[in-house]
Protein backbone atom coordinates (compact mmCIF):
# COMPACT_ATOMS: atom_id res chain seq x y z
CA UNK A 1 0.00 0.00 0.00
CA UNK A 2 3.02 2.68 0.59
CA UNK A 3 4.25 2.27 -2.58
CA UNK A 4 1.33 2.35 -4.27
CA UNK A 5 1.06 5.66 -1.91
CA UNK A 6 4.00 7.33 -2.89
CA UNK A 7 3.20 6.53 -6.57
CA UNK A 8 -0.01 8.56 -6.51
CA UNK A 9 2.05 11.17 -4.39
CA UNK A 10 4.39 11.55 -7.37
CA UNK A 11 1.35 11.95 -9.58
CA UNK A 12 0.01 14.62 -7.28
CA UNK A 13 3.25 16.21 -7.56
CA UNK A 14 3.64 16.17 -11.58
CA UNK A 15 -0.18 17.51 -11.86
CA UNK A 16 1.18 20.21 -9.56
CA UNK A 17 -2.48 20.38 -8.54
CA UNK A 18 -2.52 19.00 -4.56
CA UNK A 19 -1.68 20.92 -1.63
CA UNK A 20 1.29 19.64 0.79
CA UNK A 21 1.24 21.24 4.52
CA UNK A 22 3.94 19.76 6.68
CA UNK A 23 4.69 20.64 10.24
CA UNK A 24 6.16 19.26 13.74
CA UNK A 25 5.31 20.48 16.76
CA UNK A 26 7.48 20.63 19.56
CA UNK A 27 5.79 19.61 22.94
CA UNK A 28 7.08 20.82 26.11
CA UNK A 29 7.74 17.02 27.29
CA UNK A 30 11.07 16.71 25.26
CA UNK A 31 8.88 14.97 22.51
CA UNK A 32 7.21 16.13 18.80
CA UNK A 33 4.59 15.17 16.70
CA UNK A 34 5.51 15.02 12.86
CA UNK A 35 2.22 15.62 10.53
CA UNK A 36 2.28 15.44 6.42
CA UNK A 37 -1.30 16.49 5.04
CA UNK A 38 -1.91 16.02 1.04
CA UNK A 39 -5.17 17.28 -0.18
CA UNK A 40 -5.70 16.38 -3.19
CA UNK A 41 -9.31 17.48 -4.02
CA UNK A 42 -7.70 19.41 -7.35
CA UNK A 43 -6.18 16.31 -8.51
CA UNK A 44 -9.16 14.78 -8.30
CA UNK A 45 -10.85 17.34 -10.33
CA UNK A 46 -8.56 17.18 -13.17
CA UNK A 47 -8.29 13.25 -13.23
CA UNK A 48 -11.98 12.86 -13.64
CA UNK A 49 -11.68 15.52 -16.39
CA UNK A 50 -9.59 13.65 -18.33
CA UNK A 51 -10.35 10.29 -17.83
CA UNK A 52 -13.75 9.74 -15.73
CA UNK A 53 -12.99 6.10 -14.62
CA UNK A 54 -9.69 7.18 -13.15
CA UNK A 55 -10.92 6.86 -9.75
CA UNK A 56 -11.24 3.24 -10.60
CA UNK A 57 -7.80 2.92 -10.87
CA UNK A 58 -5.17 0.53 -8.46
CA UNK A 59 -3.53 3.81 -6.96
CA UNK A 60 -7.25 4.99 -5.46
CA UNK A 61 -8.07 1.77 -4.30
CA UNK A 62 -5.15 1.30 -2.09
CA UNK A 63 -6.43 4.67 -1.21
CA UNK A 64 -9.80 3.08 -0.21
CA UNK A 65 -8.48 0.72 1.65
CA UNK A 66 -6.79 3.38 4.09
CA UNK A 67 -9.36 4.53 6.88
CA UNK A 68 -11.11 7.81 7.68
CA UNK A 69 -9.58 7.70 11.30
CA UNK A 70 -5.76 7.84 12.09
CA UNK A 71 -4.37 4.25 12.30
CA UNK A 72 -1.47 3.22 12.99
CA UNK A 73 0.69 1.41 10.57
CA UNK A 74 1.16 -1.55 12.81
CA UNK A 75 -3.01 -2.27 12.65
CA UNK A 76 -3.08 -1.39 8.77
CA UNK A 77 -0.56 -4.19 7.89
CA UNK A 78 -2.23 -6.31 10.51
CA UNK A 79 -5.34 -5.90 9.11
CA UNK A 80 -4.18 -6.74 5.57
CA UNK A 81 -2.07 -10.09 6.53
CA UNK A 82 1.14 -7.92 5.40
CA UNK A 83 2.68 -7.60 9.12
CA UNK A 84 5.93 -9.42 8.33
CA UNK A 85 7.92 -8.31 11.65
CA UNK A 86 7.85 -9.77 15.06
CA UNK A 87 10.75 -7.57 16.14
CA UNK A 88 9.61 -5.59 19.24
CA UNK A 89 10.99 -2.13 18.84
CA UNK A 90 9.66 -2.32 14.88
CA UNK A 91 6.44 -3.00 16.19
CA UNK A 92 6.46 -0.43 19.11
CA UNK A 93 7.68 2.23 15.87
CA UNK A 94 4.67 0.94 13.71
CA UNK A 95 2.47 1.53 16.30
CA UNK A 96 3.08 5.97 16.75
CA UNK A 97 2.92 6.39 12.57
CA UNK A 98 -0.59 6.76 11.50
CA UNK A 99 -2.34 7.15 8.36
CA UNK A 100 -5.29 8.05 7.12
CA UNK A 101 -7.51 9.14 4.27
CA UNK A 102 -10.63 11.70 3.62
CA UNK A 103 -13.91 12.29 1.67
CA UNK A 104 -16.14 13.70 0.06
CA UNK A 105 -19.12 12.18 -1.68
CA UNK A 106 -17.25 9.18 -1.39
CA UNK A 107 -14.36 10.47 -3.66
CA UNK A 108 -10.81 10.84 -2.05
CA UNK A 109 -9.70 14.31 -1.05
CA UNK A 110 -6.85 13.51 0.76
CA UNK A 111 -4.79 11.11 2.88
CA UNK A 112 -2.13 12.03 5.77
CA UNK A 113 0.91 10.49 7.64
CA UNK A 114 1.78 11.28 11.48
CA UNK A 115 4.61 10.27 14.09
CA UNK A 116 2.47 10.79 17.06
CA UNK A 117 4.40 12.17 20.20
CA UNK A 118 8.24 10.78 19.07
CA UNK A 119 10.66 11.68 21.88
CA UNK A 120 14.48 10.97 20.99
CA UNK A 121 14.89 7.32 21.59
CA UNK A 122 11.90 6.41 19.25
CA UNK A 123 13.78 8.59 16.31
CA UNK A 124 16.32 6.78 16.64
CA UNK A 125 14.51 3.60 16.31
CA UNK A 126 12.71 5.08 13.33
CA UNK A 127 15.77 5.71 11.47
CA UNK A 128 16.28 1.82 11.87
CA UNK A 129 13.18 1.09 10.54
CA UNK A 130 13.01 3.52 7.64
CA UNK A 131 16.33 2.06 6.53
CA UNK A 132 13.98 -0.68 5.64
CA UNK A 133 10.47 1.01 5.03
CA UNK A 134 11.22 4.38 2.86
CA UNK A 135 9.21 7.14 3.99
CA UNK A 136 9.07 10.49 2.91
CA UNK A 137 9.87 12.20 6.30
CA UNK A 138 11.33 15.20 6.84
CA UNK A 139 14.70 15.33 8.03
CA UNK A 140 14.08 17.92 10.44
CA UNK A 141 12.44 15.22 12.85
CA UNK A 142 15.70 13.81 13.80
CA UNK A 143 16.82 17.63 14.97
CA UNK A 144 17.74 17.48 18.97
CA UNK A 145 14.70 19.12 21.17
CA UNK A 146 15.15 19.00 24.91
CA UNK A 147 11.70 20.64 25.74
CA UNK A 148 13.06 24.07 25.76
CA UNK A 149 16.26 23.66 23.32
CA UNK A 150 15.84 22.66 19.65
CA UNK A 151 19.23 22.32 18.08
CA UNK A 152 18.70 22.34 14.47
CA UNK A 153 21.62 20.79 11.97
CA UNK A 154 20.82 22.64 8.56
CA UNK A 155 22.35 19.83 6.76
CA UNK A 156 19.35 18.26 7.24
CA UNK A 157 17.94 20.99 4.83
CA UNK A 158 17.03 18.26 2.62
CA UNK A 159 15.21 15.84 0.75
CA UNK A 160 17.11 12.69 1.31
CA UNK A 161 14.27 10.32 2.66
CA UNK A 162 11.91 11.46 -0.03
CA UNK A 163 14.33 10.58 -2.42
CA UNK A 164 14.97 7.52 -1.29
CA UNK A 165 11.43 7.09 -1.18
CA UNK A 166 11.37 7.85 -4.77
CA UNK A 167 14.42 5.52 -5.58
CA UNK A 168 12.67 2.81 -3.53
CA UNK A 169 9.24 2.61 -5.10
CA UNK A 170 9.58 3.83 -8.41
CA UNK A 171 9.75 1.52 -11.84
CA UNK A 172 13.46 1.60 -11.75
CA UNK A 173 13.99 0.55 -8.21
CA UNK A 174 17.13 1.27 -6.42
CA UNK A 175 18.53 1.32 -9.81
CA UNK A 176 17.25 4.99 -10.28
CA UNK A 177 20.52 7.14 -9.90
CA UNK A 178 21.03 9.93 -8.32
CA UNK A 179 21.30 12.62 -11.01
CA UNK A 180 17.77 11.64 -12.58
CA UNK A 181 16.12 11.58 -9.09
CA UNK A 182 17.24 14.92 -8.34
CA UNK A 183 15.90 15.57 -11.54
CA UNK A 184 12.36 14.18 -10.57
CA UNK A 185 12.58 16.31 -7.26
CA UNK A 186 13.11 19.54 -9.73
CA UNK A 187 10.51 18.19 -12.00
CA UNK A 188 7.76 17.83 -9.21
CA UNK A 189 8.06 19.72 -6.20
CA UNK A 190 7.65 23.47 -7.27
CA UNK A 191 7.68 24.64 -3.86
CA UNK A 192 8.65 22.58 -0.47
CA UNK A 193 8.90 24.24 3.34
CA UNK A 194 8.07 22.57 6.51
CA UNK A 195 6.94 25.04 9.67
CA UNK A 196 8.33 24.22 12.89
CA UNK A 197 5.95 24.87 16.10
CA UNK A 198 6.48 25.22 19.63
CA UNK A 199 3.76 24.60 22.41
CA UNK A 200 5.73 27.78 24.55
CA UNK A 201 6.65 31.10 23.18
CA UNK A 202 9.98 31.53 21.46
CA UNK A 203 12.54 33.13 23.86
CA UNK A 204 15.62 33.56 21.40
CA UNK A 205 17.35 32.56 18.33
CA UNK A 206 21.24 32.00 17.20
CA UNK A 207 22.50 31.66 13.93
CA UNK A 208 20.68 32.25 10.20
CA UNK A 209 20.29 30.55 6.66
CA UNK A 210 18.68 32.10 3.92
CA UNK A 211 16.22 29.48 3.96
CA UNK A 212 14.70 29.77 7.80
CA UNK A 213 12.44 32.82 9.03
CA UNK A 214 10.14 33.23 12.29
CA UNK A 215 6.78 33.35 11.28
CA UNK A 216 5.43 34.44 14.82
CA UNK A 217 6.01 34.18 18.49
CA UNK A 218 5.91 29.65 18.68
CA UNK A 219 6.69 29.18 14.90
CA UNK A 220 9.50 29.42 12.23
CA UNK A 221 9.40 28.02 8.67
CA UNK A 222 11.51 26.65 6.39
CA UNK A 223 11.37 26.94 2.77
CA UNK A 224 13.79 25.18 0.44
CA UNK A 225 15.31 26.61 -2.74
CA UNK A 226 15.49 23.48 -5.20
CA UNK A 227 17.82 25.28 -7.20
CA UNK A 228 20.35 25.97 -4.18
CA UNK A 229 20.30 22.56 -3.00
CA UNK A 230 21.31 20.89 -6.35
CA UNK A 231 23.63 23.19 -7.34
CA UNK A 232 26.91 23.37 -5.22
CA UNK A 233 28.33 26.32 -6.61
CA UNK A 234 25.54 28.72 -5.62
CA UNK A 235 26.24 30.00 -2.85
CA UNK A 236 23.51 31.19 0.26
CA UNK A 237 24.49 34.34 2.42
CA UNK A 238 23.76 32.94 5.09
CA UNK A 239 23.90 29.43 5.94
CA UNK A 240 25.19 28.40 9.69
CA UNK A 241 25.67 25.00 10.37
CA UNK A 242 23.21 25.36 13.55
CA UNK A 243 20.35 27.62 14.52
CA UNK A 244 19.44 27.05 18.00
CA UNK A 245 15.77 27.95 19.45
CA UNK A 246 15.43 28.13 22.80
CA UNK A 247 11.82 28.29 24.35
CA UNK A 248 10.17 30.07 27.06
Amino acid sequence: MKKALFLLLISLFALQSCNINSEIVYHKDSASTAVMDIDIKQFVKEMKAMTPDSLKGKEFGDMDKLPATWTSIYDIEKKEGKLNTKDPDSIRIMKKIFMKSSKENNEPTGFALKLDHFNQADYKMLNSYTKQEKLPLDQNIYNNWDGKTLTIDTDNFNLKNIEEAMKKNSPAGDAENEGSTQGMVMMFFKKVGTTLKFDNKIKSISGKHDWFKQTDDHSVRIDYDLESLYDKEKKLKNQDKKIVIITE
